[in-house]
């Protein structure tokens, strides 16, 4: 028992000496208690929504008010003609498209059904069965003791609400981010680790062509992995892709630029693969899972965490592998996704290049 003892207290004592390990035990768990205890809830809420009015009379704008009354949906732009709705679903700028025709109120004073149609963007099925359950709820509480209303509901790009379609496309980014990112953070810290990382330092190599050199074996494993992960999609889940192949694999650069960034910055941070292994975990990998959208809709998030969601690079990907995959999106709906990505990308790769330079000097 007394050797016992002695291990664990040298294992402690180990610990208590390693000022970059004890954040990580104990600041980060609850850090991540706090902010991933807002972001988890399947409660789909301020789901932006337009209203194209055609009948414009006072049970028309009455009906408006009750859906903006309540807490689920959110006033989006002003649409009226079939080609701004149809764009503004695809670039995702609104979720529900509620459009009410015109003699919507002389049916119902006649006591015939008023009709209402109800276009939903079914890209992410959680969020789609919501809306449609809240827009039959809404639309059952006007209805009272007057004639009632007949919902007439679309879904559009994910037609059946399958969990699969909406799943496949977010593993494949998740996957990707997993692999490179915790790949080259762990192979450039063991090299720290065995020395020979130090033994490049003093070659003619400079710190910009080993950067350059260590990460571009993992963007071919990343390229690969999106080759595979969508053959995959295709032939054994029979996920549909509707896009740009091409489209596909420039996004998926820019994301791995981010990734490899982020491996880099995290290598320059830890001493050893522990510290990598775990910093790459607690901050970036948890985080990113809960906060992009993957996990839980961003839309059901309070106010102060859906903000924080933007500063993750896989939230944007996430929106462009989708969108490719299920609306067939091009660059015209996808750009700001685009931009934001490498504007990530060639941020995170300039500092986490910086940092290495100046821990290789």
């Amino acid at each position: 028992m007394r050797v016992f003892g002695y291990l664990i207290r040298k294992e402690f004592l180990q610990l208590s000496r390693d000022r970059k390990m004890l954040p990580l035990i104990f600041v980060a768990p609850v850090l991540q208690l706090v902010l991933l205890g807002f972001a988890a809830n399947l409660d789909v809420r301020h789901l932006p929504t337009a209203i194209v009015d055609r009948d414009t009379t006072s049970m028309s704008r009455d009906l408006q008010e009750r859906f903006f009354a309540s807490e689920y949906f959110d006033r989006g732009p002003d649409l009226s003609t079939p080609a701004e709705i149809e764009a503004a679903l695809m670039a995702g700028t609104v979720d529900v498209v509620i459009v009410i025709p015109r003699g919507f109120s002389a049916d119902r004073h006649g006591g015939l059904a008023g009709q209402l149609q109800v276009l939903i963007d079914g890209t992410n099925s959680t969020v789609g069965t919501a809306a449609l359950n809240y827009v039959q709820g809404v639309v059952a509480a006007a209805s009272g003791r007057t004639a009632p209303v007949e919902v007439r509901s679309r879904v559009w790009f994910n037609p059946s609400l399958e969990t699969r379609n909406f799943m496949v496309p977010g593993i494949l980014a998740i996957l990707l981010m997993l692999v490179t990112m915790v790949l080259s953070s762990l192979a450039i810290v063991k090299e720290k680790e065995l020395g020979t990382l130090e033994q490049l330092n003093v070659t003619p190599i400079s710190a910009r062509q080993m950067v350059i050199g260590k990460l571009i074996p993992f963007v071919i494993i990343g390229v690969v992995d999106v080759a595979l992960v969508l053959a995959v999609s295709q032939v054994v889940f029979g996920v549909p892709f509707r896009g740009s192949v091409l489209l596909l694999f420039a996004a998926s650069l820019l994301f791995l630029a981010s990734t490899l960034g982020l491996g880099l910055l995290i290598s320059t941070v830890a001493e050893n693969q522990q510290q990598a292994m775990l910093t790459a975990s607690f901050f970036v990998m948890i985080p990113m899972f809960f906060l992009s959208g993957f996990a839980f809709p961003v839309e059901s998030m309070p106010p102060a965490i859906r903000w924080t969601t933007y500063v993750f690079p896989l939230r944007y990907y996430l929106v462009i592998i989708r969108g490719i995959f299920l609306k067939g999106a091009g660059l015209v709906e996808l750009w700001q996704q685009f931009a934001a990505l490498a504007g990530f990308g060639a941020g995170i790769i300039l500092l986490a290049s910086a940092r290495f330079r100046k821990r290789s000097a």
